[in-house]
């Protein structure tokens, strides 16, 4: 479990306040007779820490602990350099700080509270020279941060007292409070060394933000002869000729650009509204961190914009709350519980992020069936499709039965026409939402045509990028204006507006000749072969299948099961270029985007194209 940023400290009756320990953040695993010791990104700390390992086969009990290895400099003060040089000195000072415990004797404890969880530690926690129970106190944030800085420790770490241990979440309740400014920082080059300097002249920072990396200064302070040698040598194997920013930015002398691979922890005075740290100084490499933990949009909240989120919370998303939507009032059921586990975001946040953009959804919701795929649980719970609804079904749920030739039957769809039936749907689990291309009114005559980029495990999106740019070329020669999307998942769709004007068959032939140009345009990297056995597991699929009668695809501006909460987005054609992501767009931005842009998806429900007028155009 991972801590946001606060920027000061505070006194609240539900939370406790521990040490910030100056060490390794590490798990150590104690259910097997082969004792683990691992980083939070799986290094192995048990031959580099031999004696916290040791000092661990003394424990009676199966555990597995969280906790800090901290080395002590000769004033008993934690220091994160000594640590760093335990090779030069094995009989450093040591001790693993343990703040919690996951699992006792056959149970995992990660669904007890915070307090019941250090209950249960303090009992279990055998405590001798090295292994320490780390001790918290109940309140009293602000007089604790100040003995801590009496102490010249690094800082204080607040916890909810009611908190689950939720893995690999940076939450809002567990946050960090640093006496100093410091931050870690992605090192995405170096610069040429002036005068005396040796080696290089400063290190040139990143951070990503919303997936992209952004520039955030440089540091040239803070090193000696040896760090300046040390870094050099582990930066030589990176280097690479092209920088990882989207915007080369300028440096004062010239730039070598490596991988980002490299995590410095930097103090510094201020962070800009541009993200530039001013007065960076090099403090030291943290081996224990990723790169992709290094982002700004997870970090750097204060305390007040963190409480103002929780109240927000309390507010709107209650175990179960009655709530009056457009004509009617819904029991909305469970909403704290979490639908993705990643990204902290409950089912609430689901029924409140398409409340947010009815106003651009619906219009591509009308009077269209929608088959629902269930997750009532959450994306890593078990998922369902359904078609029918159910008996349970309010009256005031407008609902078509339609004959399925497939089944002999008819089946009874949802129509979602108006806010309340979309937050009926989302109540029942519904995470994205799955419509026909054709309405009711014309069930036949399919609305547009959807030519679907599906790559492989083995594809990047740089490549699909490539083959949409060559759909379009296509389209271009046909005469043609088709309208992309992100799939939300891991592909494109490129939609071209029909207007109920040709029947499913119709529309899906000429899908079928449009892909079938784009394949001889790109045969190395596309395939129209349908069977997944068959298929080149290195190729994008060609699908224009989606193109018949009752298929459903997750509606534009939808959001979809995936981890980071993508939302469907439509695109203008001079976004679809490398730099592009499937996870730009999210619940958390997409109505920002869509105040900034309005539905540019709007053209695919107007005037259809003449199909025979293209098909000539492509024979000439």
């Amino acid at each position: 479990m991972l801590c946001k940023v606060s920027d000061k400290a505070f006194d609240d009756k539900e939370w406790a306040f521990e040490i910030k320990w100056d060490g390794y953040r590490a798990i150590a695993d104690l259910r097997k007779d082969d004792i683990r010791l691992y980083s939070r990104n799986g290094i192995d700390f048990s031959q580099k820490f031999k004696k916290v390992t040791h000092a661990l086969k003394l424990q009676g009990h199966h555990l597995v602990l969280d906790g800090e290895i901290v080395a002590y400099d000769e004033k008993g003060k934690p220091n994160f350099q000594w640590l760093q040089q335990i090779g030069d000195n094995p009989n450093l000072a040591l001790a693993f700080q343990v703040f919690d415990l996951l699992w006792l004797n056959g149970h995992s404890t990660e669904n007890l509270s915070y307090l019941q969880r250090r209950e249960l530690l303090k009992d279990a926690l055998v405590e001798n020279e090295v292994i320490k129970f780390s001790d918290h106190i109940l309140e009293n944030g602000k007089e604790f941060f100040q003995a801590a800085k009496d102490l010249g420790l690094e800082g204080i770490v607040a916890k909810k007292t009611d908190s689950l241990y939720k893995e690999n979440i940076r939450s809002s309740e567990w946050l960090k409070i640093k006496i100093n400014k410091s931050d870690e920082a992605i090192i995405c080059g170096f610069t040429e060394p002036k005068g005396s300097r040796k080696k290089f002249g400063s290190l040139i920072l990143g951070k990503y933000l919303n997936g992209e990396m952004v520039f955030c200064g440089h540091t040239g302070g803070g090193f000696s002869d040896q760090s300046l040698a040390e870094i050099y040598d582990k930066m030589q194997s990176l280097i690479t000729p092209k920088s990882v920013f989207k915007i080369t930015p300028k440096t004062n002398t010239k730039a070598t650009w490596i991988k980002p691979e490299l995590v410095a922890e930097i103090k510094f005075t201020e962070l800009t509204k541009d993200h530039i740290y001013r007065h960076p100084i090099f403090m030291r490499l943290r081996e224990d961190i990723e790169t992709d933990d290094v982002e700004f949009n997870s970090e750097n909240q204060s305390k007040k914009e963190v409480m103002k989120k929780e109240e927000t919370k309390k507010r709107t998303s209650k175990e179960d709350i009655n709530k009056k939507i457009g004509k009617q009032e819904l029991k909305l059921t469970n909403q704290n519980k979490i639908y993705f586990p990643d990204d902290d975001v409950t089912k609430g946040d689901v029924i409140e992020f398409y409340q947010s953009i009815s106003k651009y959804i619906l219009p591509h919701l009308k009077n269209r069936p929608q088959s629902m795929n269930r997750y009532p649980n959450g994306i890593e719970g078990m998922s369902f499709y359904q078609k029918d609804a159910s008996e349970e079904t309010p009256d005031w749920i407008e609902t078509q039965k339609v004959f399925s030739e497939s089944t002999d039957k008819y089946i009874n769809y949802i129509i979602c026409n108006d806010k309340e039936t979309m937050a009926y749907l989302n109540n029942l689990g519904c995470i994205e939402l799955n419509v026909w291309t054709s309405r009711i009114q014309k069930a036949d005559n399919p609305d547009y045509l959807v030519l679907d980029l599906d790559p492989s495990d083995k594809n990047s999106f740089e490549d699909v990028i490539e083959t949409a740019q060559a759909v379009k070329e296509v389209l271009d020669m046909a005469g043609i204006k088709g309208y992309p999307k992100t799939s939300g998942s891991s592909g494109i769709h490129i939609y071209i507006p029909m207007n109920a004007k040709y029947s499913y068959d119709q529309v899906k032939d000429f899908g079928h000749l449009l892909m079938q140009m784009v394949q001889q345009k790109l045969p190395g990297l596309t395939t129209l072969e349908r069977s997944l056995q068959k298929r080149d597991k290195n190729k994008i699929y060609l699908d224009y299948l989606q193109n018949r009668r009752g298929q459903t695809l997750a509606s534009v501006y939808s959001l979809r099961p995936k981890k980071g909460a993508p939302v469907s987005m439509p695109l203008e054609w001079d976004e679809v270029k490398n730099g592009l992501k499937p996870t730009d767009f999210n619940i958390h931005n997409s109505l920002e985007r869509l105040k900034e842009k309005g539905d540019i998806f709007k053209p695919i429900l107007g005037k259809g194209i003449d199909m025979l007028k293209a098909i000539k155009r492509l024979e000439t």
